[in-house]
């Protein structure tokens, strides 16, 4: 074993200080003000070679290949106070005290509340299997949030995690791990300082976390972070807000991507199709068609790998980069009418080889698979319907033979959208095959959790290749950290039960606080029976505010999983999804957002409302954005719904406006339509006010903003073209609407851009219960005010207070250019005049 029992020196070498233990050298480099990296060197030669981060401050043997997404930036400054019994690094908003003997590290904010401390003889260890080991001290007060992709209860405490990704088909919600993510990160938030830190140990290896299940009377309270290999490689970040972290983590390791419009849509999806014996184009093309005809919104279709299944000598089996031609008569023809029908088609893409695959003789030539650990021959592992080979990602002459095979059988047929699929490498049993790890040489067990980042990589390079000024759309069921700067998630083979349908949602959330804003989970389950009507209305309910929002299903009783399955319930289903098409100006924006800082779009209450920890443990109620808080119902046959609202807030019921104070709980009566929806005072929420069914064809014409005006706030609406690139170049509109309340409330339109919208024409629906204003002016323009709701209704532009919704109706034609409306609630004394 190695143990760090003692400092021995410490002191600064170039942009990092270096401490001698009496076991490793440990470096401590200040990234930023608030991002510090603390590497122990277990394997002593401190290599960079990274393919998760995106902003580093030294060389890195993969800058060539991350060089489009790489930003090398300058570390901070800090100062090196020593004395005799411990060492003060002092940055600007940092500082680590290093106790020499016993060692250990501690980190203080400016405040001087500890961030963070290791436990005393644990802290960093190589133990007698060779595995990497930090221990850190924490505090019951302690709450653990994000992971990854994680079942169960929200908040980690005291529980035990492992990172080794699974294909978890049918995986209990609240209690399977693994799952099939890969992200080391966490972050710390104490229910006292009501502060929070992250933890991101960057490191590709198999790994466990401890979160104070482990009890030992001879050291404090402690969480354990274990790997199989590897340095212990940490970048500790401070907030003290979630959001920061998680802003923070996301400048190391990337921003979500911006995807096309499209993707925000439902997409259609079941394994059934792709399986039928013959026409399976005839099918998805009638399934797209049923979905019109029942008057359904729908943008896309998830293509299931069954359209590779070939005749092998093994029988019919799934042939990666081949197309069934009883199934898909001619591919090309079946893309360009689903183009057409403005469906984007996903064809799912595995990174394993049969061995009965006809073209694995080629492929094998070409060096492009991980090799066996004993021999130059590819490594054998199970796959689907036998045993298989693997790709080798790590390898240049892979990409390349990939991307040709890509762009030859599958985007050439007419679609910039890829599903990559099963690459977790998870049948991989032998964690020694090798793996060419750019030339250097590595391991499966080294490498598997970014095979799927490079894989969808590649994906993105190929697409751009293929097409001209498109934006890729790619799906991605496994990922490392990073795995956002690619592609839209999924929480995979989810199993169809009720529990799934409520301990989804925290699996969700985790993935937010991970800095993967683009995810989901299949929505109506994807493996077990088929969903009852109440469980399918609810899930459909839930889906519609998940970023990925796809219906997806291997039914076990020859069902299959579709919004027209139960006639009585389709009323439902069907409003529920036409209100998430009347969200996608707001959820676009919110991608946007996301894009360009990090932060989730479905959020969870203890990021949202840090301030008040009665928050901390919510798993099932969140917020889509700042300002629209649901709590869906998730429970069977519900009559009413409990909701907590946060202190020091005020919300209103997004249908009746009626006002609630936060800190209490509330219950509402529900119904199956119900889907439970509050509005956080000082709400911006765009709408569209015209109804689309397809983001593809359709645009939005119309904008209607649901104003909370009690309190002020900003919010910035973004619209483009939703599919190309040109928004890198300026070619996009973000509408900054600065909401400044008072008794004359100023709501200022300020754009920035050169897209021109096809926005015609605005409607505020503005919440003020106390009063109706006396007047309205547009660029000091006074609006004509209506008493008979008839008239403002036939007007093109003028105002109306709704005394049911307590609530002022503003209408008028889109200015489309900075513009300011005031919004007058002086008491005008008719009495006294």
């Amino acid at each position: 074993m190695k143990l760090c029992t003692n400092a021995i020196e410490v002191k600064q070498i170039d942009q990092y200080f270096s401490i001698a233990t009496n076991s490793v050298e440990i470096r401590v480099l200040f990234l930023t003000d608030s991002i510090l990296r603390i590497r122990a060197g277990f394997d002593g030669d401190f290599a960079e070679e990274s393919y998760s981060l995106v902003m580093t401050a030294w060389e890195d043997r993969m800058d060539e290949l991350m060089k489009d997404q790489r930003k090398k930036i300058i570390p901070a400054s800090a100062e090196l106070i020593q004395s005799e019994h411990q060492a003060v690094i002092q940055g600007a908003s940092l500082k680590v005290v290093i106790e020499k003997d016993p060692f250990r590290i501690c980190i203080y904010d400016k405040e001087g509340t500890c961030l963070h401390s290791d436990i005393v003889d644990l802290g960093y260890q190589e133990d007698s299997n060779h595995r990497r080991i930090h221990t850190s001290e924490i505090s019951p007060e302690d709450c653990f949030y994000g992971f990854g992709e994680k079942s169960g209860q929200w908040n980690k405490a005291q529980k035990f995690l492992s990172m080794s990704p699974k294909d978890a088909m049918g995986y209990n919600p609240k209690e399977t791990d693994s799952l099939y993510k890969h992200i080391p990160f966490y972050v710390k938030l104490n229910r006292s300082s009501k502060k929070a830190v992250g933890y991101f140990y960057h490191n590709t290896y198999e790994c466990d976390f401890d979160m104070g299940r482990e009890k030992s009377n001879y050291w404090k309270p402690h969480s354990r972070y274990r790997t199989d290999g590897g340095d212990i490689d940490l970048f500790l970040i401070a907030g003290p807000s979630i959001r920061e972290v998680v802003s923070r983590y996301t400048d190391l390791t990337g921003k979500s991507a911006m995807l096309p419009r499209y993707a925000l849509g439902y997409l259609g999806s079941s394994m059934y199709y792709p399986e039928l014996e013959a026409d399976c184009d005839d099918a998805i093309a009638e399934f797209i068609d049923t979905t019109k005809e029942e008057d359904i919104p729908v943008d896309g279709f998830q293509l299931s790998s069954g359209y590779t299944s070939q005749e092998t000598d093994q029988g019919i089996k799934r042939c990666v980069f081949t197309w069934n031609e009883k199934r898909f008569k001619n591919p090309k023809d079946f893309f360009e009418q689903m183009r057409k029908r403005g469906i984007t088609v996903s064809p799912n893409v595995k990174p394993g080889i049969l061995l009965s695959h006809p073209d694995l003789d080629k492929m094998k030539a070409k060096g492009i698979f991980v090799k066996d650990s004993q021999s130059d021959e590819p490594g054998i592992g199970t796959w689907w319907g036998g045993k298989g080979v693997f790709a080798d990602f790590t390898k240049p002459v892979t990409r390349t033979v990939w991307k040709d095979l890509l762009k030859k059988n599958v985007l050439e047929m007419g679609t910039c959208s890829v599903w990559n699929d099963n690459c977790e490498y998870d049948s991989m049993v032998d964690k020694d095959c090798r793996c060419d790890f750019e030339g250097k040489g590595g391991t499966i067990g080294q490498l598997k959790s970014v095979m799927s980042n490079i894989m969808c990589h590649i994906t993105d390079e190929a697409i751009h290749e293929t097409f001209d000024n498109t934006r890729p759309f790619i799906v991605c069921r496994s990922g490392h950290s990073g795995i956002q700067r690619y592609a839209q998630t999924w929480a995979g083979d989810n199993l169809t039960c009720w529990d799934s349908l409520k301990y989804n949602i925290a699996t969700i959330l985790g993935m937010s606080l991970s800095g993967v804003a683009n995810q989901g989970c299949d929505i109506g389950g994807f493996y077990g029976t088929s969903p009852e009507a109440e469980l399918m209305v609810r899930w459909i309910q839930n889906g519609i505010f998940q970023p990925r929002f796809s219906v997806h299903s291997v039914n076990t009783d020859n069902t299959v999983t579709e919004p027209w399955m139960y006639g009585n319930c389709t009323g439902y289903i069907r409003d529920a999804i036409k209100f998430r098409y009347r969200l996608i100006p707001y959820l676009y924006s919110l991608m946007e957002r996301a894009h360009e800082t990090g932060l989730p779009i479905m959020e969870p209450m203890c990021s949202a409302f840090q301030h008040d920890a009665r928050c901390y443990e919510e798993g099932v109620d969140f917020m889509i954005g700042d300002s629209l808080l649901v709590a869906n119902v998730v429970e069977k046959d519900a009559v009413t719904r409990e909701v907590y609202l946060p202190a020091g807030e005020t919300f209103y019921d997004f249908y009746t406006r009626e006002q609630f104070k936060g800190g209490q709980t509330v219950e509402l009566p529900v119904t199956l339509e119900s889907i439970p929806l509050f509005v956080r005072e000082g709400a911006i929420i765009p709408m569209a006010a015209n109804q689309m069914n397809n983001l593809s064809t359709e645009t939005v014409t119309g904008i209607r903003l649901l104003l909370a005006a009690g309190k002020s706030n900003t919010f910035t609406l973004y619209e483009d073209d939703g599919t190309t690139l040109n928004y890198q170049n300026g070619d996009y509109i973000k509408t900054v609407i600065e909401m400044t309340a008072g008794e004359q409330t100023t709501v200022e339109f300020k754009q920035e851009g050169s897209y021109q919208t096809a926005v015609e024409t605005i409607y505020l629906d503005v919440i003020h219960r106390e009063k109706a204003p006396f007047w309205i002016t547009l660029d000091g323009t006074e609006l004509p005010h209506f008493l008979y709701r008839k008239k403002f209704e036939a007007a093109e532009c003028g105002w109306y207070y709704s005394q049911t919704l307590k609530s002022v109706q503003i209408k008028y034609k889109n200015p489309k250019k900075d513009c300011k409306l005031v919004i007058s609630f002086q008491q005008f004394d008719m009495i006294g005049m």
